[in-house]
């Protein structure tokens, strides 16, 4: 089985009422609509930190620094009915960033509160791994999607005990 390598940056800050993330509104290609995370594909011989850093300037005119990225673990994603999709993502977070998100064609930022998050307008696997990310986990999670592409058959932990 073949997987798209994609990354996700997720910007942490602190803010009055707690910690925000910074996502995004998803205005062209994969994803349209949804709210997302800031990232996007591996290019051929970069880094997954390399393409990341790239990612989050393209999107959110945001310079993030490979130094600053905290490895936050991977979620793989199995589409059977769509195995073109399949995508192994890796999930970083960073709190120093230079610059202020701002919209791209592809992107529209925002920032959310950690304990609020709008899971109800992002995919619907999201709520089984972002918040303990974005908590200090590291995810190993793979998740295989129904037949519609959208909705969840199966979450798997592979690294998880039993």
């Amino acid at each position: 089985m073949t997987f798209t390598p994609v990354t996700l940056c997720f910007l942490l800050r602190d803010a009055e009422n707690g910690t925000e993330v910074l996502l995004g509104l998803k205005r062209t290609g994969f994803g349209t609509g949804k709210i997302v995370g800031i990232g996007g594909h591996v290019e051929p011989g970069e880094s997954d930190a390399e393409a990341v850093v790239r990612e989050v300037w393209e999107e959110a005119g945001v310079v993030v620094l490979q130094a600053d990225l905290v490895h936050a673990g991977v979620v793989e994603f199995n589409f059977p009915a769509r195995p073109e999709w399949n995508m192994s993502c890796r999930l970083f977070t960073t709190r120093r960033w230079k610059g202020e998100p701002a919209e791209s064609p592809e992107i529209t930022p925002e920032w959310f509160d950690v304990d609020a998050l709008p899971l109800h307008r992002m995919w619907q696997d999201a709520e089984h791994w972002l918040p303990p990310a974005l908590a200090g986990e590291t995810i190993d999670v793979v998740v295989v999607l129904n037949g519609d592409n959208e909705t969840v058959a199966s979450i798997r932990y592979p690294s998880a005990p039993g």
